[in-house]
């Protein structure tokens, strides 16, 4: 790793927003009844239970829905869609849910490559949720933020400015102060932070073989899969549901059935590269969400995000980190190499 140190230099930059902060897990639980009027007939669960205690956000009504603490009629209910009728009885227990409780400090290693006073490049493991959510309220490299630097909890989202997918590994940039994390919104906003990865696809390069391969642009829009809601689709055009993208895809090497690519990001959309590599015809291997299979050993996406670079936003130091090929992609490699 490495990085070039010049004069600090000051930003002036601010942005207000709510922080996030975690709720007091040792709260009492409070069980409330209600009595369903005429009025409220035929409405959803989550709409009567907010008429009925008021003081409560729906969202966090619906989270106690989903987590089994609401009883319509003695029966447990987890739909917040669920429509109630007049007379119907529904009891809620108010206690914490997992969500309120998902930004605590938890003592799990996190691998810092480079730290100052204002910010951290993280080496993220493949396997390590970046921030809680729905099914991984815990065990995030965010907990583990909280665990090394208290005074991360006074920044929304710990300073975590980018994500990376679960399973795929690398670096990722992390702020330490308000100031300081406002900017590398901004740089990233800006496209000034670049971004590099590399990732094994399935397939010999469709569009050329040897001394004719072709190197890609691609700049299909990427959205939300009509058809699948846990899925992000490549369309030709933006759209509501569909903002701009492009990656740029460079081949490294290839064999008949697989190539070995380098991929800068110039926007930075949910599942980019394992989508646009998938609408190329080349899911990544292992990627079974985008048609990848398992194989050369690999039981995960084979993405990697090698490279990050930017000017540092506080001292206008030229930064450039670079994180060596973890194990599994190292022998998938040689596998490849091997069966070629």
């Amino acid at each position: 790793m490495s990085a070039q140190v010049v004069p600090e230099k000051k930003i002036n930059l601010i942005i207000d927003s709510d922080l996030e902060e975690s709720a007091d897990a040792t709260e009492l639980i409070e069980t409330r009844h209600h009595e369903v009027t005429s009025e409220q007939n035929d409405l959803r669960l989550d709409r009567v239970l907010a008429l009925a205690v008021p003081e409560f956000s729906r969202s966090y009504l619906q989270q106690l829905i989903a987590q089994s603490a609401v009883t319509l009629n003695g029966s447990a209910q987890t739909k917040a869609a669920k429509h109630v009728r007049t007379g119907d009885v529904v009891t809620v227990e108010l206690k914490p849910t997992e969500q309120s409780q998902a930004y605590v400090a938890e003592d799990i290693p996190v691998d810092v490559v480079f730290e100052d006073e204002y910010l951290l490049i993280v080496n993220k493991p493949a396997g390590l949720v970046v921030h809680p959510a729905p099914g991984n309220w815990r065990g995030t490299l965010l907990n583990g933020l909280l665990f090394k630097s208290p005074e991360a909890k006074h920044l929304p989202r710990a300073g975590i400015v980018h994500r990376l997918d679960k399973d795929t590994s690398g670096l990722m940039v992390v702020a330490k102060t308000r100031l300081c994390m406002d900017a590398l919104v901004k740089l990233i906003a800006a496209r000034d932070v670049s971004r590099e990865y590399v990732a094994l696809a399935h397939g010999a390069w469709r569009t050329g073989f040897g001394e004719h391969i072709a190197d890609r642009i691609v700049t299909q829009s990427i959205g939300r899969d009509q058809r699948n809601r846990l899925k992000m689709a490549a369309f030709e055009t933006t759209s509501h549901h569909a903002k701009a993208a492009r990656t740029d895809i460079k081949v490294l090497y290839q064999t008949e059935d697989y190539t070995w690519v380098e991929c800068k990001l110039h926007t930075g959309r949910t599942h980019q590269i394992r989508v646009h590599m998938s609408y190329l015809g080349h899911p990544l291997v292992a990627d079974t969400t985008y048609g990848g299979k398992h194989a050369l050993g690999l039981l995960r996406q084979a993405l990697h995000a090698k490279r990050l670079a930017f000017v540092h936003p506080m001292t206008d130091a030229v930064m450039e980190f670079l994180s060596p090929l973890p194990q599994d992609l190292e022998a998938a490699l040689k596998l490849m190499n091997e069966a070629s």
